[in-house]
């Protein structure tokens, strides 16, 4: 029992001595050989420290590069009761002794024997790889490079001018055709350069990759130059491998965002549906409009947008950089101090869509302009006149103005037309209003019933103002239709021979001739002299 109890605190404490040495172990200096480290020594050697020691080493190993051969088996170890000598040929390179041994886990012939492996390894490699053969053979290697990377540029070249000859020629035929068929052609000449370019940079981006791709082939050939060649792959190795790596980090956010739009897609899928069944009538909602459906749906859709971007902004790539944050808070900014007069369109427009104003084809008047509505969007409203000029007018104006709607109620009440002439009190008024009733239904596109009606708007100093008034359901051809009610109200008073003075005349009549056209005067009718009385 007390044996092994005292066996148990020996490992114990073995254990611990082996761990406190390894925590007080020194680094250790380094032997390196051609940018190539071989060993690392930790004890310094009678009067020379360690870092002199390895110095000295170092120097040795330096001195037998020098030489014009080597030979593997030339470097020995001899192996004394103190210490064992590691020499080549007459030539000593390195001392180990026993407190070098202390500092691993064998014994003192043993580590020599280890450190003359290694050397030999070591010198051997760097002998042949500076042999005038292998020197030979590396040179050759490079040559074959070069001339490879010769071939394939010129077979790139020849490929992109065949490609770029294809491609005029297909040009050329797509412009013959286009010429056929009476297309304007101008645009595919402009175009047509930037292709071309384009094409060139193509060609000029790969041939500078390959080139790029082969210096590290050339560099990796020589072994001096083998640090250049890591160094040139890292440049394009690395962020390769950081892009990757980087991707394969953020799959898990990248399944999160996946999952937040599919349900907002879907989401939106379902809103799109029911505004469509809305806006084709399929169902109704009470107090709620068909025509108000598509774009209560694309303010839905923003909304949704905008909430989708504000979930998934901490999932983004970069979002907690500081960077991309304040480009966000810049951006934000410029769009605040910006966009205020697009915001407040956007603002009137949808005020405007629920106001129900007027709709697309509507005849209306928008503070001085009339015309027919043709585009209704977010922002403005277009209006396209008699004489075929497209106005576009922001919906910020016309919400702070006021709008004239023709159609809204033309196919139902009826659009009233009205126009005012002025006759003479001589003219009995059933007469006048009984010839403008006439007038109105002989002109196209007044309505028969309800029937026109005629007011009397005024008494003035030398004629009476009679307003005739006639229904109409065609508002989009008004100019045309006034346009028959005038010429059919000249017939009428014509044919009548009632005189149309507007908007006044004198009463001074001796000497003046009836103001109809001669075809409507009576038969024998002679112009009055002057009457005067004494």
């Amino acid at each position: 029992m007390h044996k092994t109890y005292y066996l148990f605190l020996f490992f114990i404490f073995s254990q611990v001595f082996t761990q406190a040495q390894q925590v007080l172990k020194p680094a250790g200096v380094p032997i390196v050989l051609r940018n190539d480290t071989l060993f690392k020594i930790y004890a310094g050697q009678g009067m020379f420290a360690v870092r002199e020691r390895a110095d000295i080493i170092t120097k040795r190993l330096n001195t037998i590069l020098d030489r014009l051969d080597f030979i593997a088996d030339s470097v020995t170890v001899k192996n004394d009761t103190a210490i064992s000598v590691i020499s080549y040929k007459s030539q000593m390179i390195m001392v180990v002794n026993n407190k070098d041994a202390t500092f691993t886990e064998l014994n003192r012939p043993q580590l020599a024997a280890q450190y003359q492996a290694v050397i030999k390894k070591k010198l051997g490699l760097v002998f042949e790889n500076n042999s005038l053969k292998q020197f030979t053979i590396n040179i050759l290697e490079a040559v074959a490079v070069i001339i490879l990377v010769v071939i394939l540029i010129w077979g790139i070249n020849k490929s992109f001018r065949w490609l770029t000859l294809r491609f005029i020629k297909a040009w050329e035929s797509r412009l013959d055709k286009l010429a056929a068929q009476g297309a304007p052609v101008s645009y595919a000449h402009r175009i047509f350069p930037f292709v071309s370019n384009i094409i060139k940079v193509i060609r000029i981006l790969i041939i500078l990759l390959l080139v790029y791709l082969a210096l590290p082939i050339l560099f990796f050939i020589f072994p001096s130059s083998k640090p250049i060649a890591t160094q040139l792959l890292s440049y394009v190795v690395d962020p390769l491998k950081g892009i990757a790596f980087a991707f394969i980090r953020y799959i898990p956010n990248l399944l999160t965002v996946a999952v937040i739009f599919a349900i907002t897609y879907y989401i939106l899928k379902l809103v799109k549906f029911i505004s469509k069944e809305i806006g084709q009538g399929a169902f109704t909602i009470k107090g709620f409009y068909p025509e108000w459906a598509m774009p209560t749906y694309n303010i839905i859709r923003i909304l949704l947008y905008a909430f989708m971007f504000v979930a998934i902004f901490p999932y983004l790539p970069g979002s907690d950089s500081k960077v991309f944050q304040g480009v966000t808070v810049f951006l934000g900014v410029l769009f605040s101090f910006g966009s205020s007069s697009a915001v407040s369109n956007m603002i009137s427009g949808v005020v405007l869509t629920y106001m129900r104003p007027f709709k697309i084809g509507d005849r209306v008047k928008l503070g001085d302009i009339t015309g027919d509505v043709i585009e209704k969007n977010v922002l403005a409203t277009r209006l396209r006149t008699i004489k075929n000029e497209d106005v576009v007018i922001p919906n910020a104006a016309i919400l702070n103005g006021h709008s004239v709607n023709y159609s809204s109620s033309a196919n139902t009440l009826g659009l009233i037309l009205n126009t005012t002439v002025t006759i003479g009190y001589d003219a009995p008024w059933q007469k006048v209003q009984q010839l403008l009733i006439d007038a109105a239904l002989a002109t196209d596109g007044i309505q028969q019933d309800p029937k026109p009606f005629v007011l009397q708007t005024a008494l003035n100093d030398f004629n009476v103002g009679y307003q005739v008034n006639a229904y109409t359901n065609q508002p989009n051809k008004m100019a045309v239709i006034y346009s028959g009610l005038y010429q059919n109200i000249q017939d009428k008073f014509n044919e009548a021979g009632v005189e149309i003075m507007s908007p006044g005349y004198t009463a001074l009549r001796d000497g003046n001739s009836i103001q109809i056209p001669d075809a409507y005067k009576p038969a024998g009718y002679t112009v009055p002299g002057f009457n005067i009385n004494k």
